[in-house]
């Protein structure tokens, strides 16, 4: 296989200096009768590239950098396996590819930087979520943006079900084996109290297992809101034991097995959305005190070159908008020049692949959201 189907970002790829750097965008279907077209679209995005290639590079020098489009291409598994959108980046001697779960506008660029900015705004953080599926005697844990949803693995190691949780302790466990007869020939239970106080007692256990198991294992580490998915009266009960600082209060009651993956998605987004609006509000406003305290800007040579002393501590950047050219990585002073040139990109990119290296937060914004015209907004560090 001459590509690999990725699922993590940043991805050490988009820190790769050598080019020909190639990046490709293309809405597809998940559907059999929609997606014949696809390759359509695809094949002629690869001659948009072969075309740009082709200004620098020879024939025989151009094969083996396309093999793996080439390859694609004529998959006809992976054409009848994608979701709502693909993108593809590729260098000399790799190339990655990420099925997205919202649909792109189609773009193929070559240059001496990748084009990220549409994959960041499917990957940022401002948007995700994770939900747990709940029930009296397993969970699973999902994880999601607007666009999508997808289980999280979980170590198969790790207790999933309140048997393998409780163990000998289950309520069940000990009734079954439990039990002796009476001189009187009664059956006699060990413990206190009837069969549906000890269950009610085991599932409080087992909640407050998931419980500390996601906030340690995930919570904690991905800071993101955590929607709970169960019935009303488990949703009640571990409401009332979490400690969980990320549990969003109002979660989604029902069974979480009723509910197919797309419902999920919805219910999950209408919980999700106002809280997604108030952080890109709060981001705006800090956006704004920092300009007015000369602390922040919107003029993208200054930006640059902000960037380029690790200046920059936050920048919005617009979804659609390219400004074709380049910074240049060693003055942080800007080249302009044309995207069909193999030497310049989107001088946006350069600024978002700057901002991730030196460790800089990076939030793609829809035009409508952005506190700026000029495409870019930072705050500084200082």
């Amino acid at each position: 296989m001459l590509y690999e189907i990725v699922n993590e970002f940043p991805n050490d790829l988009f820190f790769q200096q050598e080019g020909p750097l190639i990046s490709l965008y293309q809405p597809t279907h998940r559907f059999y009768t929609e997606n014949k077209q696809d390759p359509i679209l695809f094949k002629n995005l690869i001659k948009e590239i072969e075309g740009s290639l082709a200004q620098k590079y020879s024939k025989k020098e151009i094969y083996p950098i396309m093999s793996p489009f080439y390859q694609i291409e004529k998959d006809l598994d992976f054409w009848n396996h994608t979701l709502d959108g693909l993108a593809i980046f590729a260098t000399t001697n790799n190339c990655k590819v990420y099925k997205l779960h919202r649909t792109v506008d189609p773009l193929a660029i070559v240059a001496e930087s990748f084009h990220i900015k549409p994959l960041i705004r499917t990957f940022q953080s401002s948007n995700k979520y994770q939900l747990l599926g709940l029930s009296g005697d397993k969970f699973t844990l999902y994880e999601g943006n607007r666009y999508g949803i997808e289980e999280v693995k979980i170590d198969p190691s790790m207790p999933r079900t309140i048997e393998e949780v409780l163990g000998e302790q289950y309520t069940d466990s000990y009734l079954a084996h439990g039990v002796y007869g009476s001189g009187a020939g009664s059956t006699i239970y060990h413990g206190h109290g009837g069969k549906s106080d000890e269950m009610d007692k085991d599932v409080e256990k087992f909640f407050r297992y998931v419980d500390r198991f996601v906030l340690e294992n995930y919570s904690t580490s991905s800071n993101l809101p955590l929607i709970l998915v169960s019935l009303k009266e488990y949703h009640n009960t571990f409401m009332n034991i979490s400690n969980n600082p990320y549990l969003v209060e109002e979660g989604i009651k029902g069974s979480y097995d009723s509910f197919d993956i797309d419902k999920l998605k919805e219910k999950a987004w209408e919980l999700i959305e106002p809280i997604y609006l108030n952080k890109t509000k709060k981001l705006v406003t800090s956006y704004m005190n920092a300009k007015a305290s000369l602390l922040g800007s919107d003029n993208i040579e200054e930006i640059a070159k902000a960037t380029y002393e690790n200046r920059v501590e936050t920048i919005l950047i617009e979804s659609e908008k390219i400004i074709p050219g380049k910074v240049d990585e060693d003055t942080g002073e800007i080249h302009f020049g044309s995207l069909e040139d193999p030497r310049y990109g989107d001088v946006l990119d350069d600024l978002v692949e700057f901002v991730i290296k030196k460790k800089g937060e990076v939030v793609v914004l829809p035009k409508e959201r952005m506190p700026s015209e000029t495409g870019a907004a930072a705050i500084y560090r200082y």
